[in-house]
């Protein structure tokens, strides 16, 4: 890790040792990393909420059948602000493309065309994000907190959810259920 690292479309593999609740074995999608700090998303726990219920939460009205597609907890930061993942493409008010393969959407728009199914195909919808101050990411990396990988569509938007963990870490020749979760001493 270098002065300049950046880790924006990288994801961001918590360590077994990683006991805080917001983020034990978690796998983040990291949406922008620089001097300032980084910002991401928790793609791996899902919350109570499904789509259709933050869609009547906020007098959204679904096509029939509106689906049943879980609703994760992005992070502890600003549980109340949602954020939707997809591949780029669309004319949303808010929307950062990420990469050539992610955009984050903030804006209304794109639920309310999800709700009539003329949103994006593939997408995951999170409540809260992931923040770190300047240097904080790169200091808890280096304190082996976290595992760092570039990012895979199929492991962000395809695979379930209780698999993310284990298959990013994979993408680096992991497997994280050799690694103690203690720290040792020589």
């Amino acid at each position: 890790m270098t002065a300049h690292s950046n880790f924006t479309n990288q994801f961001l593999i918590a360590m077994p040792g990683l006991e805080d609740p917001n983020f034990f074995h978690s796998v983040t999608y990291i949406c922008e990393h620089n001097e300032q700090g980084a910002m991401g998303i928790v793609i791996n726990q899902p919350s109570d909420l499904n789509l259709r219920t933050v869609l009547e939460h906020m007098k959204i009205e679904a096509a029939d059948g509106a689906d049943d597609t879980p609703v994760y907890n992005g992070g502890p930061v600003q549980p109340d602000r949602g954020f939707v993942l997809h591949p780029p493409g669309g004319s949303w008010s808010s929307s950062v493309q990420v990469s050539d393969i992610v955009a984050v959407t903030t804006s209304r728009d794109i639920l309310e065309a999800m709700a009539r199914r003329e949103g994006p195909e593939q997408f995951l919808v999170a409540l809260g994000y992931a923040g770190w101050g300047a240097g904080q990411l790169e200091q808890e990396i280096a304190a082996n907190a976290w595992l760092t990988t570039p990012s895979d569509p199929d492991i962000l938007f395809t695979l379930p959810a209780d698999r993310r963990w284990q298959a990013a870490a994979t993408r680096l020749g992991v497997d994280l259920s050799l690694i103690s979760g203690d720290a040792g001493h020589a």
